[in-house]
C-alpha cells in the first residue's frame, strides 16, 4: 500500500512540477522586464509608457508607468489610450485581406481598377500600380515624400489623392524601398470604394468590434468621449513640453488609430492566430501568410549589422516590417507622431508578441522590444538603454557642431534687398497649395494655409534669407531652418524656398512661386 501511495504521489508530482517550473520561469522573465521598464523610463525621462506581452495566445503582462500628462497626477495604466500612428497600417492591409477573402479584390489588381481617378506624374506607373505596390513601399517615391499634404492639414483623403500627380518620384517604379504614407491613404480610399464604408467604419466594424477592441478609436475626435488617454510630449529648446493632440484624420489609413496596450495585445493575438481570435476567423490563414511575405527588400547598412549582428535580412511585407533576430523571424511595425512613439512586434516561432506605447519622442519603444526579445529567447544580455543613450549623446554633439558651423557661415552686416512689405505676398505650388508672407508689426510672418498651426516669424539672417522661428502652435521640434526669397529681373520677390532640415517632412518639394 505504501509503495502504491508513493508511486501515485510521484506521478502527481511529475505532472505538476513541469507546469510549476514553466510558471516560475515566466514570472522571472516578467519581473526582469518590469524592472527594466522602470529603469528605461527614468533613463530617458519619459513622462509615461505602457507595455504588454502576449505568449501562447495569452496576455501574460500589461502595465503602465508614469503619468498621462506632465505636471498632472493621473497615472498611465494598461488601459490608457495612446496614438499608435503607423501601427494603423497593418489594420489597413488586414482590411484589404478581408475583402480579398470575400473575392472583392486581389492584391495584384491595378489601383485604377478600383480608383479610376488615381493619377501619378508618370502614366506608366499610374497604369501599372497595384494594391500590393501601394502597401509594400515600392512606389518609387522617397520615404515620407508628400507628408506635408496630410500632416496637420485641413485636406481630406480625396484632396490628398488628387494632388499625387504633382509628386515627383525619387527612383524608378518597384526598384527600391521608400516608406510611403500617401500610398496607404490611397489604399484606405480603395477600401471605402469597394466596401461602401469609410476606412474608419470598416476597421471598426470588421476588426475592432469583433475582437473587442472597444476603446480603440480611429480619430482623435473620439478621444473627447473617452477617459484615460495620454497627452503627447516632446522637447523644444531643451525643455519637455505638453503638445496638442495631432490631427491626422486625413491620413487615418496610414496613422489614425488610438489604442491601449491591452487592446493592442488582442490585435497581436489575432495576428499570431493567423487571422483567428478566440474562435472568430477575421481573415484567412492564407491572407495572413500573404501579409507576412517579403515584397520589398530593405538594405542593412554595415553600421546596422555591427550594432545588431544577429540580423541577416530586412524587408517589408504588406503592412509589416520583416526581419530576423537570433535566428527567429520577426514581424513588426513602429509608429511615430508628435510626442507619441510606439512599437508592435511578434516572433511567430515563439508565439510571442509585444506592444510598447509611449508619450514622448525617444527610442524607448525599440529598447523595450529588444529587451523583451532577449529575455524570451535567452539571448546574451545587453543594456540597450545605455547603448542608445551613448548614441543619442553622440548625435547631440554632432547637432551642436552643425549649428556652430551654421552660425559661422552667416554673413555679417548684410541687409535685405527689399523693404519688408515687398517680400509679402501669396506663394503657391500645385502640390501643396498656398503659403503667405505678410508684414506684421514690422516683421515678416509666414503662414502655411493648408496647415493652420504652421505659423512662423521670419528673422533676417543674411542677404534675402530669413531664419524661421516657428510659433508654439507647431508641435514638431524643428531644428534651425530658413526661408530664402529669389528676386526676379524686375526686383520683385517671385519665389520662396523653405530650407527646413528635419527627418520627416520635405519642404523642398513645395515649389512655391508668387501667385499674388
Amino acid at each position: 500500500m505504501k509503495l502504491k501511495f508513493f508511486r501515485a504521489n510521484l506521478l502527481l508530482l511529475l505532472l505538476i512540477f513541469p507546469v510549476f517550473v514553466l510558471a516560475q520561469t515566466l514570472d522571472e522573465k516578467i519581473r526582469e522586464i518590469d524592472a527594466y521598464a522602470e529603469k528605461v523610463r527614468a533613463d530617458w525621462n519619459v513622462p509615461g509608457m505602457a507595455v504588454a506581452i502576449v505568449k501562447d495566445d495569452k496576455l501574460v503582462f500589461a502595465k503602465g508607468y508614469g503619468v498621462r500628462e506632465l505636471g498632472k497626477t493621473e497615472k498611465i495604466d494598461e488601459n490608457t489610450l495612446f496614438a499608435v500612428a503607423s501601427n494603423s497600417k497593418a489594420f489597413t492591409t488586414a482590411s484589404l485581406a478581408i475583402l480579398a477573402d470575400e473575392g472583392k479584390l486581389d492584391w495584384d489588381d491595378k489601383v485604377i481598377k478600383h480608383l479610376p481617378e488615381f493619377e501619378l506624374a508618370d502614366a506608366y506607373v499610374t497604369r501599372e500600380m497595384t494594391l500590393r505596390d501601394l502597401v509594400s513601399h515600392r512606389s518609387g517615391f522617397d520615404t515620407f515624400s508628400g507628408d506635408l499634404l496630410w500632416y496637420e492639414t485641413t485636406y481630406k483623403d480625396d484632396d490628398i489623392i488628387k494632388r499625387l500627380r504633382y509628386l515627383k518620384p525619387k527612383t524608378s517604379f518597384r526598384s527600391s524601398f521608400g516608406y510611403q504614407n500617401l500610398m496607404f491613404i490611397t489604399a484606405g480610399k480603395i477600401i471605402e470604394r469597394i466596401s461602401g464604408k469609410t476606412w474608419s467604419q470598416f476597421v471598426s466594424e470588421r476588426i475592432l468590434m469583433p475582437i473587442a477592441m472597444l476603446r480603440t478609436t480611429t480619430t482623435i475626435r473620439d478621444l473627447n468621449s473617452k477617459s484615460n488617454y495620454s497627452m503627447p510630449h516632446n522637447e523644444s529648446g531643451g525643455t519637455l513640453r505638453v503638445l496638442h493632440l495631432g490631427n491626422v484624420d486625413g491620413a487615418a489609413a496610414a496613422a489614425g488609430l488610438n489604442s491601449s496596450v491591452v487592446e493592442m495585445a488582442k490585435w497581436l493575438r489575432l495576428q499570431l492566430g493567423r487571422g483567428k481570435y478566440e474562435g472568430k476567423q477575421i481573415f484567412s490563414e492564407k491572407q495572413s501568410w500573404e501579409m507576412w511575405q517579403q515584397n520589398t527588400a530593405i538594405p542593412i547598412s554595415q553600421a546596422g549589422a555591427k550594432f545588431i549582428p544577429s540580423r541577416h535580412f530586412n524587408g517589408y511585407g504588406l503592412g509589416w516590417f520583416l526581419w530576423d533576430y537570433h535566428g527567429r523571424k520577426v514581424v513588426s511595425h513602429g509608429g511615430g507622431l508628435d510626442g507619441m512613439i510606439s512599437e508592435t512586434a511578434m516572433m511567430p516561432e515563439e508565439n510571442l508578441g509585444l506592444v510598447v506605447l509611449t508619450n514622448s519622442e525617444t527610442p524607448v519603444n525599440v529598447i523595450m522590444q529588444n529587451k523583451i526579445f532577449d529575455v524570451f529567447t535567452g539571448a546574451p544580455k545587453r543594456d540597450w538603454s545605455a547603448e542608445y543613450l551613448s548614441r543619442a549623446k553622440a548625435g547631440k554633439t554632432a547637432e551642436a557642431e552643425e549649428r556652430a558651423k551654421l552660425e559661422a557661415a552667416r554673413v555679417a552686416n548684410t541687409k535685405p534687398s527689399l523693404a519688408l512689405k515687398d517680400y509679402a505676398g501669396t506663394f503657391s505650388g500645385s502640390l501643396y497649395g498656398d503659403v503667405t508672407v505678410a508684414e506684421e508689426n514690422g516683421k515678416l510672418v509666414l503662414r502655411m494655409l493648408p496647415s493652420p498651426n504652421f505659423v512662423a516669424d521670419l528673422e533676417h539672417w543674411h542677404y534675402d534669407t530669413f531664419r524661421i522661428k516657428w510659433r508654439p502652435t507647431v508641435a514638431y521640434n524643428f531644428p534651425p531652418g530658413f526661408v530664402t526669397f529669389t528676386i526676379d529681373k524686375n526686383g520683385r520677390a517671385d519665389e520662396i524656398k523653405i530650407d527646413q532640415p528635419n527627418n520627416d517632412f520635405w519642404f523642398y518639394e513645395l515649389e512655391l512661386k508668387r501667385s499674388k
